[in-house]
């Protein structure tokens, strides 16, 4: 089990990650969200042994991790990490550079490099230099590198940025696949809400450098505690319950999704269509209730300044 335990970090004076605590088990798929700048890509960094911290603690089964003051090559070896910028030699060919994760000892070496490219669908580019691939085909290549020598604890730092939608569905399928089948523990930091949804077992949420929600995708997305949380998985619409109610004086809102708003001729919410986007299987309503916008889903196209009434499931 990987125990972080109290850590808070900062490059200058200004702590970047304030006091975070989470467990993670073996062979779990934890992904990290939050916003640009927010600690993820330091928390991961802390966690390999690339940043020394004065605060807080990193467990392995029970042992503590030292950091990079006590080691002279920074990072553990049980684990792997694979930052933004990848880590490949461009003049060696892509069964080059996966191979040197790869003992020269292991006799199925060959077996190996031909599965790991399957499982990143590169197979057809075993003897291509990597100077040669797109940034997409790179980042393939890197994560077949990093699980080569299946490492008990794999971190990485946006998996998918460079890689194509037509492709990132299937690699991600075959990939988180891959790792629950060799039981190998992965924590992602992503701003991908089909990575974290689909594939997590626990998701954690974090909003300037302190951790804010810790659950399961399911958990998380039906129950979000903010406008915050819930705007990784989809639009969300925060609404006062003033604006849908003229006799309410409260100043507390509603949370919903864009599918948890329909039309409804019993309602007395009013609002105004501003604008439709086609999304294939149905289209996203733009409209305004008094001065609130919202969006909604429909399965059809609605006219400009159309007045419509809406049912909204979290308000009765």
């Amino acid at each position: 089990m990987l125990q972080i335990e109290n850590i808070s970090f900062g490059y200058t004076s200004k702590e970047v990650l304030k006091n975070i605590s989470f467990n993670v088990k073996k062979g779990d798929y934890i992904a990290i969200v939050g916003e640009s700048g927010c600690g993820k890509s330091t928390l991961l960094e802390i966690i390999y042994g690339l940043l020394h911290i004065e605060k807080g603690t990193v467990y392995w089964n029970n042992e503590k991790l030292l950091g990079p003051k006590f080691h002279l090559i920074p990072g553990e070896e049980f684990m792997k990490y694979l930052p933004q910028d990848f880590d490949l030699m461009p003049y060696i060919t892509v069964e080059e550079n996966i191979g040197k994760n790869i003992s020269s000892l292991d006799p199925n070496k060959q077996q190996r490099i031909q599965e790991l490219l399957e499982v990143v669908d590169m197979s057809d580019f075993l003897k291509t230099k990597v100077k040669n691939l797109s940034g997409g085909q790179k980042q393939r290549v890197a994560i077949a590198k990093v699980i080569a020598n299946e490492p008990a604890i794999l971190l990485l730092d946006e998996p998918f940025s460079h890689i194509d939608n037509f492709r990132k569905n299937k690699l991600r399928r075959s990939l988180f696949k891959y790792l629950k089948s060799k039981k190998i523990t992965c924590i992602v930091a992503t701003h991908d809400t089909t990575d974290a949804l689909s594939f997590a077992d626990e998701i954690l949420v974090i909003k300037d450098g302190e951790l804010i929600a810790i659950n399961t995708p399911e958990k998380l997305y039906n129950n979000p505690q903010s406008a915050y949380i819930a705007s990784f998985f989809n639009e969300i619409n925060e609404i006062s319950l003033s604006e849908l109610d003229a006799k309410s004086i409260t100043k507390k809102t509603i949370l919903a999704y864009p599918n948890e708003i329909k039309l409804s001729k019993k309602s007395t919410i009013k609002a105004i269509v501003i604008s439709s986007y086609f999304k294939g299987n149905y289209y996203l309503i733009e409209a305004k209730i008094n001065k609130t916008i919202v969006f909604f889903e429909h399965f059809s196209s609605l006219k400009q300044n159309k007045e419509v009434f809406l049912e909204i499931k979290n308000f009765h």
